[in-house]
């Protein structure tokens, strides 16, 4: 068959636009590789799930885009210790065996918190408060027993949580830890968790540590702790994010801090807020809106694109960055601090489809 040479030029040009085509397309982000693929050479991409997180299509999502978990409320002291002489396993185990049959990392969260502790800690037998005495060997059985049977299963302990108080006036939160023990008890729970697995990274775990006054608390505990040469590896920021806070400089900021004292970081609990910041629980207001404007989506989609830049610009001090709940379907902010409001904070949608958020964070 005799082809003209206008035939072979527009064949050519067109082959020519398929290879380019061909070529862009695969250095865009596809739906068939996951966050942890996009940062494999960056840090270790997380999330925080519960058991029933690990079921179904939801557990497929897991797989598919992390390479680490964290236990919601499993591990907490208040699920996992209800009773003094009682341990409650279930939960635990089923995501620890789900991390090592997927080959998953583990961060154990946690073991010394104000809340969800249960009563009992802080009680003896007639009702009356223990001694300083009685509830650091309390905390030292409890450390020991959770970090040793999950020995060489988890990578990394949230030791202790939130220790600061909210009020910039205050130094520790007055909690009973802090009434019983006064500063002691944060150093003794870093070294029963050491002494329990002296292969654990440690960590020190806490939110708003970006806002300035706050950070500065944070880092006078840990410089405290460094020096008394506590046995302290890392700092956690947990990420409790919004659409206003925290800016570019004051992330920086805070990393260059933090890693100033030669503390590992790792982001803990990362959502992002469409909501400005609020801390005490309240019913929602009537007339008050929870909808997901395309206006809102859009500010969402670049604030995580501004968070994950950072954090590539800073791969040589983050060891990991872990996101608080899977998708838009179930988020802690749905109940809290505003009852019944839903909040849309991750980068997964309520049908578990990416967000424009999310092609923001893995296109780089």
């Amino acid at each position: 068959m005799k082809t003209s040479s206008f035939s072979i030029r527009k064949l050519t040009l067109a082959a020519l636009l398929v290879g380019s085509a061909g070529l862009v397309s695969s250095q865009r982000p596809t739906a068939d590789k996951g966050l942890k693929d996009y940062y494999k050479n960056y840090f270790p991409v997380g999330v925080a799930v519960g058991r029933q997180s690990i079921q179904g299509a939801e557990g497929e999502l897991i797989k598919q885009h992390f390479n680490s978990i964290t236990p919601e409320n499993a591990m907490k002291m208040g699920p996992i210790h209800p009773e003094e002489n009682r341990y409650f396993w279930t939960d635990a185990d089923a995501l620890v065996d789900f991390a090592q049959k997927n080959k998953l990392r583990v961060r154990g969260h946690n073991l010394l918190w104000h809340e969800q502790t249960p009563k009992w800690l802080f009680k003896d037998a007639q009702g009356k408060q223990v001694s300083k005495e009685v509830l650091l060997q309390r905390l030292h059985d409890h450390i020991f027993t959770v970090v040793k049977r999950y020995k060489g299963k988890i990578y990394a302990w949230d030791v202790v949580n939130e220790a600061i108080a909210d009020n910039p006036q205050e130094f520790l939160r007055n909690s009973e830890w802090y009434q019983i023990c006064g500063e002691d008890f944060i150093a003794k729970a870093f070294e029963y968790a050491h002494e329990a697995d002296p292969q654990a990274q440690l960590f020190y775990n806490d939110y708003n540590t970006e806002r300035p006054e706050k950070r500065e608390r944070i880092f006078k505990l840990l410089k405290k702790l460094k020096d008394a040469k506590v046995p302290i590896d890392a700092v956690g920021l947990q990420g409790h994010w919004s659409l206003q806070e925290p800016t570019e400089a004051e992330l920086r900021q805070a990393l260059d801090q933090y890693a100033s004292l030669g503390l590992k970081v790792q982001i803990t609990e990362l959502d992002v807020s469409i909501y400005p910041w609020e801390k005490e629980r309240r019913a929602k207001r009537p007339g008050e809106s929870d909808a997901y404007t395309p206006e809102l989506e859009q500010k969402q989609a670049a604030q995580y694109k501004m968070f994950f830049k950072v954090f590539r610009d800073y791969k040589n001090v983050l060891t990991g960055v872990t996101f608080w709940n899977v998708s838009d379907k179930y988020s802690w902010l749905d109940t809290y601090p505003v009852a019944g409001r839903k909040n849309y904070p991750l980068l997964f949608d309520q049908n578990q489809q990416p967000k424009k958020a999310y092609w923001e964070v893995v296109k780089f």
